[in-house]
């Protein structure tokens, strides 16, 4: 008696169930949106980044104008705040300490966007308030998660 033949129809649908298929994020960094000194590239880079929370790229839009550095290639510094830092405009004054013990620079774009995520996950939107006019109709249009209107 052959078990094979039986075996044989069994045995191609065991690896979907103990292998189940699964989606590996891309990692998105910002070497791969060179040079990122371009407000395009930048925006490019925050929409994929923040993908999975679209209001993130607007913020750091309105923040930054999609720039990390100015003119002189030196870390943007916020206009009104001069603490604030970076495409994300992270106020370092309240940030920094606690960016630093998370291993975050937050002169490094991918740390940057790093800690933002973290902070919006934290804190919503809040640390962004100051710039709410020019982001705040996407937060309510419905395309955003109640988390960005805490």
């Amino acid at each position: 008696m052959s078990f094979s033949s039986g075996a044989a129809a069994v045995l191609p649908a065991i690896p979907s169930l103990i292998i189940p298929n699964i989606a590996i994020p891309k990692e998105v960094k910002s070497e791969d949106y060179q040079p990122i000194t371009d407000p395009d590239n930048v925006e490019k880079f925050l929409n994929d980044y923040f993908a999975d929370i679209p209001l993130l790229a607007k913020i750091g839009s309105c923040e930054s104008h999609n720039r990390h550095f100015n003119s002189r290639g030196e870390v943007l510094r916020g206009e009104k705040n001069t603490y604030d830092r970076g495409v994300m405009q992270i106020n370092i004054l309240y940030h920094q300490e606690k960016a630093r013990k998370m291993g975050f620079d937050l002169s490094n774009i991918d740390d940057n966007v790093a800690f933002a995520r973290y902070l919006y996950e934290k804190f919503g939107a809040k640390p962004w308030k100051s710039s709410s006019a020019c982001w705040a109709k996407l937060a309510n249009s419905g395309q955003m998660s109640e988390i960005a209107k805490r």
